[in-house]
C-alpha cells in the first residue's frame, strides 16, 4: 500500500517535470522564432530592395512561429507544417539558385520533384489523418481541425 502511494507521487512529480520541461522549451523555441524573425525582417527592411527569398524566408519564420503555438494549444507536433516548411526552403532555394544563375539546369528540376514529392505527402498525411483521427475520448473523438487547427468533437466515433 504504502509503496504504491509513494510510486503515485514519484510518477506525479515525474509528470510535472516533463511538463514544466515541455513548457520552457515550447517558450524558448517559440522566442528565439520571433527573435529571429525580428532580426531578419529588420535586416530585411534596411536593405535598399526587397526579393521573393526574403519574403519566403520570412514565411519560414510565420510557419514556425505557427508550428510552435499549435503544439503549444493542442500538444500534437503538426508533421504538415514541417512538410510545409520544406516545400518553403526548397522554393526559396530554387528561386534564388535561379536569380542568382539566370540558367535553370537539372538542379531545378530536382529540387521541382522534390517539392512534388512533399506535396504528396501533405495529401497522404491529411487523407490519413482524417481518416485515422490519433485522439479518441470515451465515445467522442477529438480531431484537430484542418482550418481551425484546434481540437474539435467529432461525433462519428
Amino acid at each position: 500500500m504504502l509503496r504504491d502511494q509513494m510510486h503515485a507521487r514519484v510518477e506525479s512529480i515525474g509528470n510535472l517535470l516533463v511538463e514544466a520541461f515541455h513548457y520552457l522549451a515550447l517558450f524558448v523555441i517559440g522566442a528565439i522564432t520571433v527573435y529571429a524573425g525580428t532580426l531578419t525582417a529588420l535586416e530585411i527592411l534596411a536593405q535598399k530592395h526587397i526579393t521573393v527569398d526574403d519574403i519566403l524566408l520570412l514565411f519560414i519564420y510565420l510557419e514556425l512561429g505557427a508550428m510552435v503555438g499549435i503544439y503549444f494549444k493542442t500538444n500534437h507536433m503538426p508533421v504538415r507544417f514541417l512538410i510545409y516548411v520544406a516545400i518553403t526552403a526548397l522554393t526559396r532555394m530554387m528561386i534564388s539558385d535561379i536569380s542568382h544563375h539566370n540558367d535553370p539546369n537539372m538542379g531545378v528540376v530536382y529540387i521541382s520533384a522534390a517539392i512534388l514529392l512533399l506535396a504528396v505527402a501533405v495529401l497522404i498525411v491529411r487523407i490519413g489523418s482524417s481518416r485515422y483521427p490519433s485522439i479518441r475520448h470515451s465515445s467522442k473523438a477529438t480531431r484537430i481541425s484542418d482550418e481551425t487547427h484546434e481540437g474539435i468533437e467529432d461525433e462519428r466515433y
